[in-house]
């Protein structure tokens, strides 16, 4: 009793006497940190009846998590529980799985593809960043830069570029010398990078080389700066956002004056750049879709291209079903007494050819793009609350959802880690397995509008090096390597950190190399 009269007394004197400044001050913090704590915490500890479970923890270092090891970070939570949510500063992102949610995620019209990669992800560099007026809206929206894009990817316009894009290839390849070690996730991706500029700007830029590897290097620079701290804090002025806003200016600069260049030719042909131009759109809008087409297709098809000719060189019953392939397409299409050399041979073929005679090759990308996509696609709930089974998505949530879901998905696809063209073919068909299972090319309301191209770059690249070098896939003694290299599924660029093997270098970034020479 005295213990009880001594604790009432000694509150009523904290309460009645005037505390000090420090105190104060040491009491609102505490009082701060307890309502956030509530803020967060109420939530997980009573949900309301719809409510998806919410994570528990400091919502900074889930989001953090979220922005450094996204893989991980959604596989491991989804395992727990098929949708969960989280927050990134003050922003709902709602995390799905299962077919019901690829169902929600790919169809339903309430939710906003570009509203979702705003915050959640970095992308083509924003020309407001660098205090450049915006182009008009409708030279903004997704539907006007799909119908540039298939604008560009006409059959006719195919059939007069590839002549060029074959050159320029074997320009880029003839740098690597006639025997040695490359790295794909180099060399290859600057063929890829080569082919974008080709395609999407005009050829007075692409053949000038020094300027594609002065413009490749503010693209990586621009690509490297999404870093967690400038995606969840982008008004803080890093060095990584000042080096982001160079690089941004520079490439604006950059492309500016070659719009500008094709603005002043007496006649516009059938370049990228022309084509917008004859169009009406303003250089801002063309700069800007320009940069959107880069960076929505250079790391992808790189990436495919590269993990491709590893899996070709692991699996030689698939390597020699598609050289053979190509030999065929070769004597059917051209002379096979010809004195010309392989690319200008190749460049005679028929875009018809390219993406109907080569099935085997449609297989092994297929599988390829199985395997490798295993990234996070976004997306904004911008109309109304939305209602996934029993719960709620409520209206201006995110949502994301993870390809490996499905692509990685051992109920879905046999033995889902390994590289399996056959799992495709009549009979067995695993990708026609329950609803959407299969989304490298996107699904719903969102098909990946720059397929065509992305593929046939691929097979123009594979085409050349099956067809002109023999090679092999090597660790750092000269061996193939073992285990089988892997991919880093929280950064899809590299191959895992767990090997002391790499992907086929010049040994600059290699921990595992092709060995090539002519052949």
């Amino acid at each position: 009793m005295a213990n009880s009269s001594y604790e009432t007394l000694s509150f009523a004197r904290l309460v009645n006497e005037p505390w000090p400044s420090t105190n104060l001050a040491t009491s609102a913090a505490f009082g701060g940190f307890l309502f956030l704590i509530t803020y967060y915490a109420y939530p997980t500890l009573f949900p309301k009846k719809g409510a998806i479970h919410q994570l528990g923890g400091i919502s900074i270092l889930n989001a953090w998590s979220f922005f450094t090891k996204r893989y991980d970070f959604l596989r491991e939570n989804l395992k727990k529980q098929a949708m969960f949510q989280f927050w990134v500063l003050n922003h709902r992102v709602v995390a799905l799985s299962g077919e019901e949610g690829r169902r929600v995620f790919f169809t339903d019209k309430s939710l906003d593809f570009s509203e979702g990669y705003k915050i959640l992800m970095g992308g083509a560099p924003r020309l407001e960043d660098i205090k450049v007026k915006q182009a008009p809206a409708e030279q903004e929206g997704v539907s006007w830069f799909n119908k540039r894009v298939a604008l560009l990817l006409r059959k006719e316009r195919l059939e007069t570029v590839l002549p060029s894009l074959f050159d320029e290839i074997q320009v880029r390849m003839e740098e690597w010398g006639k025997e040695g070690r490359i790295n794909p996730f180099e060399n290859v991706n600057d063929l890829v990078f080569q082919m974008t500029v080709r395609m999407a700007t005009c050829q007075a830029l692409s053949s000038d080389i020094p300027t594609v590897k002065r413009l490749y290097t503010l693209y990586w620079i621009l690509e490297k700066s999404a870093t967690p701290i400038t995606l969840l804090w982008p008004w803080l002025p890093t060095p990584t956002k000042r080096g982001k806003d160079k690089a941004t200016k520079d490439m604006f600069d950059l492309l500016d004056g070659y719009v500008e260049m094709r603005r002043r030719a007496d006649v516009l042909g059938e370049d990228a750049l022309d084509l917008l131009i004859a169009e009406g759109d303003s250089n801002k809008a063309i700069i800007q879709f320009v940069m959107g087409v880069t960076f929505a297709g250079v790391i992808n098809t790189g990436m495919n291209s590269c993990w491709l000719l590893l899996h070709l060189a692991a699996n030689p019953e698939w390597r020699m079903k598609i050289h053979d392939e190509v030999t065929s397409l070769m004597n059917k299409y051209t002379d096979s007494n010809s004195p010309d050399p392989l690319h200008k041979r190749l460049a005679t073929i028929p875009i018809p050819a390219w993406e109907d005679d080569m099935p085997n090759l449609d297989l092994a990308i297929r599988e390829c793009l199985r395997l490798t996509l295993s990234g996070t696609t976004l997306r904004r709930n911008v109309a109304q609350d939305l209602h996934v089974g029993d719960k709620i998505i409520e209206k201006g949530s995110f949502m994301a959802y993870s390809l490996a879901d499905a692509h990685l998905n051992p109920e879905i696809y046999t033995n889902p880690d390994t590289f399996d063209p056959f799992r495709f073919e009549a009979g067995r068909e695993e990708d026609k397995k329950g609803n959407m299972s299969y989304l490298a090319w996107g699904t719903g309301r969102h098909p990946c509008t720059g397929m065509k191209v992305a593929k046939l770059e691929i097979k123009m690249i594979i085409a050349m090096f099956l067809a002109g070098y023999e090679y092999q896939l090597v660790d750092g003694s000269g061996r193939f390597p073992k285990p089988f290299p892997k991919p880093n599924r929280n950064d899809l660029q590299q191959v895992s950190t767990e090997q002391s093997i790499s992907t086929m270098g010049w040994w600059a970034r290699a921990d595992c190399s092709v060995k090539r020479r002519d052949r």
